[in-house]
């Protein structure tokens, strides 16, 4: 699983015309579920996101996690995070997940990370069109690769 995570201080993702969900102060999550994907990599990622600390503490140094600001989640899913764009100009997405993988990945992910942060994260709809809208505070942007750890 890819990830590209965003603090923002408010995001928001629209289906067909309307706000589907909105966050404020929290995370903006773009996740990509690759086709080797598995339940290891959800439990790692929720992890590593839940404990992530780029929020300031008192004194201003990026020292606490989403969960010490009880902050909220906004999980998009993003097969383009998997583009392979090595031969020609035009994309291949080979390694991304097919609907019938990836939804349930994606549905797992959404719990676990629900589930470690004891509270529910938000979502889009998993193959729509949606415009995501955000302000990235700071800016912060981390990428996270569950094939990475180390």
């Amino acid at each position: 699983m890819r990830t590209i995570i965003q603090r923002v201080s408010k995001a928001s993702v629209e289906i067909d015309g309307e706000i589907h969900a909105s966050i404020n102060h929290g995370f903006l999550v773009l996740l990509g579920i690759g086709h080797d994907d598995t339940q290891e990599d959800i439990d790692w990622l929720a992890r590593k996101i839940s404990g992530l600390r780029v929020f300031s503490d008192s004194e201003g140094l990026m020292n606490e996690s989403i969960r010490d600001q009880d902050g909220e989640v906004l999980v998009i899913s993003q097969f383009t995070l998997f583009a392979s764009t090595k031969k020609g100009n035009r994309p291949s997405f080979l390694n991304s997940a097919k609907p019938d993988q990836a939804i349930p990945l994606y549905e797992a992910f959404n719990g676990k990370l629900s589930e470690t942060l004891k509270k529910q994260v938000k979502m889009g709809v998993f193959g729509a069109d949606m415009q995501v809208s955000l302000t990235n505070e700071g800016p912060v942007t981390i990428i996270m690769d569950s094939k990475n750890k180390e």
